[in-house]
Parts: structure tokens; C-alpha cells; sequence
């Protein structure tokens, strides 16, 4: 039997920012999740840097039939990146990946809309960005959203997470600035193996935070 490494998302997004000291009072510094389950995390890692908080939004392009098969993912800003090896080996024609594309989308931008409550997303242009999850397995949608943020111009990408297998947090190197991985614990199994409570993070939840984090970077504005 393995211990768990974390109480819950919030206590990894502590054990996280113990880990990301030396971007404390950073000008120009953003935390952005992956909702849902990387708000919780960001949330933590945010109030401990004294950054503004944001969500990064991705949507997987499954196969239709099997859609547990991603065949791409779509990120914030437009992005969108495809497995070829998946394509190609199912002969999925383009006018398919559209339409799946099209629907995420809509979900993509709906969600948006829901988690900020109207509120703007904030400008990534020239800025350092620290990316957080509650975990990588694959690392899938965390390879969107680094091709989405390169793609708005973004100064710097810093992925962080609390636990991710080692392998995926190495193949991260090349992709990005800097790869924060505060438990590699080999073997993986799996993210929420590493939580006592690994319970879904709801969209209030989501909400809240957000509200919580933008409130608290608006009375430190003078």
C-alpha cells in the first residue's frame, strides 16, 4: 500500500509553492490552472507568489465512437494541436476533426465564460507564466496549453505540478523554461493515487477560487 503524498489539491498547491520561492514578487508573473482540478492547486501557489490567477482552458478531441481516444486537443487562444500518429492510423478525415473541433469549442468558450463570471482573461503577452495541474500522467492537455500560451507570446513557460510520473515530467524539459515536479514517485499508477481526498473540484469551487484570487489582486492595487 503507497501513502498518500497530499491531504487534498490545496495541500499539494502548499508542498507546490514551497517549491516556486524564487518567483515570489516577480513583476510580470501570472499563475494560470487547468480547471477543474488545477485551480485548487494554482489557488495555493498564486496567494504564496502574490501573482494574479487565471484559468487556461483545454479540450481534448476525442475519436467519435471512442471518445476516451484523443485524437488532438484544443487550447485558450485558438490553439489547436493533433495526434497524427491517431489520425492517420484511423484514416480520420478533416471535415471529422472540425466538427469535433467546432462543439469543443463552444464548450471551451462557455466554460470560460462560467469560471471568470464575465471578468476578463488576463493579457499574456510578454509575461512569465507558471502552469499548474494537480498532476501529469500523460501529460496531454498540459502539452495543449504550453503550445497554446507559446502561441499568445508569452516571455516564459514554468510547468508545476505536485506529482507526475517521471517520464512525463522529463519530456517536458524541451518543451518548456522551466518543469517544477515536486514528486516523481516511481511506480506512477496514476495522479489521484497520490491524494487522500482526490474528489472532483466543482464548478462553484472553481468560481469561488477565482473570485477569491482576482478580490485579493484588487485590494493590492493601490
Amino acid at each position: 500500500m503507497y501513502a498518500p503524498l497530499f491531504e487534498n489539491r490545496r495541500d499539494a498547491g502548499r508542498k507546490l509553492a514551497s517549491k516556486l520561492g524564487d518567483y515570489a514578487g516577480r513583476p510580470n508573473l501570472i499563475v494560470l490552472a487547468l480547471p477543474r482540478g488545477g485551480v485548487p492547486v494554482a489557488f495555493e501557489v498564486a496567494q504564496a507568489l502574490g501573482a494574479p490567477l487565471d484559468v487556461f482552458l483545454v479540450r481534448k478531441l476525442g475519436v467519435p465512437g471512442h471518445e476516451e481516444l484523443a485524437m488532438g486537443a484544443i487550447a485558450s487562444g485558438g490553439v489547436q494541436v493533433l495526434n497524427q500518429a491517431v489520425v492517420q492510423a484511423l484514416h480520420i478525415p478533416p471535415s471529422v476533426i472540425e466538427a469535433v473541433a467546432a462543439r469543443e469549442r463552444q464548450e471551451l468558450e462557455r466554460r470560460a465564460q462560467l469560471y471568470r463570471n464575465h471578468r476578463p482573461p488576463l493579457d499574456l503577452r510578454g509575461k512569465t507564466v507558471i502552469l499548474v495541474d494537480d498532476g501529469l500522467a500523460t501529460g496531454s492537455s498540459m502539452a495543449a496549453a504550453v503550445a497554446g500560451l507559446r502561441a499568445q507570446g508569452v516571455a516564459q513557460v514554468v510547468v508545476a505540478v505536485p506529482t507526475a510520473a517521471p517520464e512525463t515530467c522529463e519530456s517536458f524539459e524541451p518543451l518548456v523554461d522551466a518543469i517544477i515536479c515536486a514528486e516523481t514517485p516511481q511506480p506512477f499508477f496514476g495522479v489521484g493515487m497520490w491524494y487522500a481526498d482526490f474528489s472532483q473540484t466543482g464548478d462553484d469551487e472553481v468560481r469561488g477560487l477565482l473570485a477569491r484570487a482576482a478580490a485579493a489582486q484588487g485590494a493590492n492595487v493601490p
